[in-house]
Formats: structure tokens, C-alpha cells, sequence
């Protein structure tokens, strides 16, 4: 894999050659690319003797010779910036682009990953915090600083990764497409519908495109996909993704529950409905009063019934909500034994059912990721990217 490594100006460069050592001998290319103010810190000379590749500074070299960041973009596979300084970090959240390394950034179409390092209040400052939920949602990958002593003299959390985790990291990202090829994954999409008479149900607006898109993002990464839909007129939907069609929400609740146990990932997108009625009338309800009054029962919880269950698989529910929308989907996460909850509202223009958009949060225990508006495909991309995340802290 082509990996183009950018180093920003922190103490904590002087582990990168060890970084690129160790990339090299897990059989990837790298080419370096430093802010001019890194090379305080740790030599060209050492990074292209371990790298066996020239290390770029400026956009020009002493001889006018023209660096490319088009080309070193496009060359990439993957960008790691290692470490990146709060400073750096700034001007990728805000668009300022005033050196080799972030032109290459602006330009890359390449998964780009970084490797926080700074003191640890500069860390904890939320300026920082907000910077980097920023990139998260840009699409961006985080490899967490972690905690121990720091260049200050100060314990706490703002260390850089260790060069031997951060590859490690590397190592599953490159591998992403092969984990989801080893990987079932059960999705549910779409409303579900409980007959009053032959003729009428109770349903919602539910359109089953976010959950579709997530499967047919799932199948292209070459996962074992089983998207369980019900009633939904979408047509686009992946050759190689297992339809299982139900109407009903104990159709669902079964047809879930048949192929849960061998799972690895569950994701709950399925609007279900909460109660059905407690009789279902054997012919057409004839309008012979002015009222007409149902008596509801609840239906099974399918998400809360696999929280119980679950063992080794991540399980990942969605929360729509018009109220308290944060309180209720962390309230949903916990209670129903989440390892993730997806947030979306119907007050955010463009968002819910039956829109080709999504403005989603991506919510577990520790963190809070805000997207903004994007195609429910992109949505997807996003949604499998964090769930990868969740899948590498297990390892």
C-alpha cells in the first residue's frame, strides 16, 4: 500500500522514523512529506534513509524542481499524519491550506488517518475537542493520543499512539475490505405494518433507503449481507445482499432472531412499529358509527431482545427522534445494551424518512460524532467507517 506520512512540528516526530520503519517492513511504500518547521525535530536525511524515498518540504526543491501535491495525493493509498499538532489539526477543520502537507491533505481522495500528539490540556481544550469531531465528520479517521508521561513533564492523555499501535491500525485499515469480507452482517429496513382489517394497517413514512444503502455499501466491502425489509417499494438493492421481506414486526422479530445468533454485526435501521392491535377484524371494518376505537397492544422489542443476547457481535441501533434528541438515543444506548446508536431528527431539514439525505449522530458510550448533511450512500459510508472503528477496539 502507498502511504504517504505527513509530520508535523511535535516532539513527538522523533518516533517516526521507527514509524516508517516499521511501515516498510510490513511491505508498505512511503513517502514523507514534513511542515517546514518539523524538520527541527527530526532530520529529512534519517526519514529518506529509512523511507528510500526523497522527503518533501516546500512545493519546490533548492534546484526549482516542482513537488507535486496532486500527484502525491493521487499516488497515496491512505494518508497518515503522524504526529499532528493542534496547530495542524486547526487548519484541516478550517480550510487553511499554507504548506506542502495540507495542499496533499485538500487534495487527497485517499482515507486519511491522524495521530493526535500535544500537551495534555491543550488536548482536554474543547477548541481541540470540536477540531477533531470535525475532521471525525469530514470522514476522517482518529487514532486516540493516549495517556502517560508527556514532553512537559505532566501525566495524562495527549501522548502520541505508540509507532507500533498506530501500524497496527494501519495494518486493519488496510485490511477493512477483507474484515467485512469475513463478516455476516444482519441489517433491518424499512416500516413494518400491523393489519386492523384485511384492508388497513397501522405503519409509518418509513422508506427502507437508509437501511438499503447501508446494505449495498456493506455487500460492495465484501460482507455476507442479510437485509431483513419490510413493506418498502425501494428497488436498488445490491445482487449480492439476502433479501428476507417481512410486513410485520413479529415477521421481523423471527426472521431476525433465525439469523442473529451467527452474526457479527447487527444494524437496526427498520422503523417497527411500537403496538398493533390486540384482535385484527377477519373482514373490512364497515364505517357504521362516528368512532371507531382500536384497542393497541405493544409489539415485541427486536433491538432490546439482541442487546439481551448478544455475546461477541456489535450491535448498533438507529433513534429518530422530534424531542431530547441526544438524552433520548443515549438513553436507548444504555438501556438497550447498544454498542452504538445512530441520531437522526425529523427537525433537521433534509433528514428521516423518505429524503435521499441524512444528517445523522453516531453515538456510543464515550464519544458523540455530529455529521452534517450528506446522501444517505455517503451516510452509509460513514456509518460502516465508525462500526470498523468499534470492530478495532475489540481486536
Amino acid at each position: 500500500m502507498n502511504v504517504v506520512l505527513g509530520i508535523t512540528a511535535g516532539i513527538a516526530a522523533y518516533k517516526t522514523p521507527q514509524l516508517v520503519r516499521l511501515l516498510t517492513k510490513k511491505g508498505h511504500f512511503v513517502k514523507v512529506v514534513l511542515t517546514p518547521n518539523a524538520k527541527d525535530f527530526v532530520t529529512p536525511l534519517t526519514l529518506s534513509t529509512v523511507s528510500k524515498n526523497p522527503v518533501l518540504i516546500d512545493f519546490t526543491s533548492s534546484e526549482g524542481t516542482w513537488h507535486s501535491h496532486v500527484a502525491l495525493a493521487e499516488w497515496a493509498d491512505l494518508m497518515l499524519i503522524a504526529p499532528a499538532t493542534a496547530n495542524t489539526i486547526a487548519k484541516m477543520a478550517n480550510g487553511q491550506c499554507d504548506n506542502l502537507l495540507l495542499a496533499t491533505y485538500f487534495s487527497a481522495k485517499a482515507p486519511v488517518l491522524l495521530a493526535p500528539a500535544m500537551d495534555l490540556d491543550m488536548y482536554a481544550h474543547p477548541t481541540v475537542a470540536r477540531n477533531l469531531q470535525t475532521l471525525a465528520a469530514f470522514g476522517n479517521h482518529i487514532i486516540p493520543a493516549t495517556y502517560g508521561e508527556l514532553a512537559s513533564g505532566l501525566v495524562g492523555q495527549g501522548r502520541m499512539a505508540e509507532p507500533e499501535d498506530i501500524v497496527q491500525f494501519v495494518e486493519h485499515f488496510s485490511q477493512s475490505s477483507s474484515l467485512l469480507k469475513d463478516k455476516k452482517i444482519l441489517i433491518t429496513a424499512g416500516p413494518t405494518y400491523e393489519a386492523i382489517d384485511p384492508v388497513r394497517f397501522i405503519g409509518n413514512f418509513s422508506s427502507g433507503k437508509m437501511g438499503i444503502a447501508l446494505a449495498n455499501e456493506a455487500a460492495k466491502q465484501g460482507a455476507e449481507v442479510h437485509l431483513v425489509l419490510g413493506p418498502s417499494v425501494e428497488k436498488n438493492i445490491h445482487t449480492d445482499v439476502h433479501l428476507h421481506r417481512v410486513v410485520r414486526a413479529q415477521q421481523m422479530y423471527e426472521a431476525v432472531q433465525t439469523l442473529f445468533p451467527t452474526t457479527d454485526i447487527a444494524i437496526l435501521a427498520a422503523a417497527v412499529a411500537d403496538y398493533r392491535p390486540a384482535e385484527v377484524a377477519p373482514e373490512k371494518i364497515k364505517k357504521k358509527t362516528d368512532q371507531l376505537t382500536l384497542t393497541l397492544v405493544p409489539t415485541v422489542d427486536i433491538l432490546a431482545s439482541l442487546g439481551r443476547q448478544k455475546t461477541t457481535q456489535t450491535l448498533v441501533g438507529f433513534a429518530l427522534e422530534t424531542e431530547n434528541e441526544v438524552a433520548n438515543a443515549k438513553t436507548k444506548l444504555s438501556k438497550k445494551n447498544l454498542d452504538a446508536i445512530v441520531l437522526n431528527s425529523l427537525r433537521d431539514a433534509g433528514a428521516g424518512f423518505g429524503t435521499d439525505t441524512n444528517k445523522i449522530s453516531f453515538i456510543t458510550s464515550e464519544t458523540q460524532i455530529d455529521f452534517p448533511l450528506k446522501t444517505k450512500e455517503e451516510v452509509a459510508k460513514d456509518i460502516l467507517t465508525q462500526i470498523f472503528g468499534i470492530i478495532n477496539k475489540k481486536v
